[in-house]
C-alpha cells in the first residue's frame, strides 16, 4: 500500500474519531456541578489504535471544538486535558507491551482516566476560582472516566474495534 493511501485513511479514521468526539462533548447528561459527557468513550476507544498525534487532535482538538460551540469556558482545560489523556492511551496501547495490548489499553486507559479527573478538577478550580466546586464534581468525573474506560475496552477489544482500525490503518502488517 502507498504512503499516499496509508495517509488518507489515518486522516479518514482521524476525522471520523473527531467529529463523535466533538459530537460527544457538546451535550451531557446532567450532574450536580455540571454535567456529564461520554466524550471519553470515543477518546479512549480511539487513542487504542491511533498514533500519539491523531490521538491528540481526536481527544484534545476533538473536545476543545465540542466546548468551543457550545460551553467555552474549559475548552482549553478540555485542549489539554483530553489531549494528554488520548497520547498516553495511545502510547501504552501501541508501544507497550507489545505481546500483550489488551493489559497495555487497559493499563493505558486506566492512567489516562487518573488524568483526566486530576485535570479538570484542577482546571475547574482554577476556572471558576473555587475548590469546592471540583469537588462538587469529582465524583461524576471518575465515573465519566469509568464508563469511558469500559466502553471502550469492551467495544474496542471483544467488539474488535482495535483490531479492525489497526488493520485499516496498516493492512500490510496484519
Amino acid at each position: 500500500m502507498s504512503k499516499l493511501n496509508k495517509q488518507i485513511r489515518w486522516i479518514c479514521l482521524v476525522a471520523l474519531f473527531l467529529a463523535i468526539t466533538v459530537v460527544l462533548s457538546s451535550f451531557g447528561i446532567p450532574v450536580p456541578g455540571g454535567h456529564l459527557y461520554l466524550c471519553d468513550i470515543s477518546i479512549c476507544l480511539a487513542s487504542m489504535f491511533l498514533d500519539p498525534l491523531g490521538a491528540f487532535i481526536v481527544g484534545g482538538i476533538g473536545s476543545f471544538l465540542g466546548d468551543f460551540f457550545f460551553y467555552p469556558a474549559p475548552m482549553f482545560v478540555s485542549l489539554v486535558v483530553h489531549g494528554l489523556q488520548a497520547i498516553v492511551i495511545s502510547l501504552f496501547s501501541n508501544y507497550v507491551l507489545k505481546k500483550k495490548p489488551v493489559t497495555a489499553s487497559v493499563i493505558g486507559n486506566i492512567i489516562g482516566g487518573i488524568i483526566m479527573v486530576v485535570g479538570y478538577s484542577l482546571g475547574r478550580a482554577f476556572i471558576y476560582s473555587t475548590p469546592e466546586y471540583a469537588l462538587l464534581k469529582l465524583p461524576f468525573q471518575f465515573l465519566q472516566a469509568g464508563i469511558g474506560i469500559v466502553v471502550a475496552l469492551i467495544v474496542g477489544w471483544k467488539g474488535h474495534l482495535v483490531i479492525v482500525g489497526r488493520k485499516f490503518l496498516n493492512p500490510d502488517k496484519y
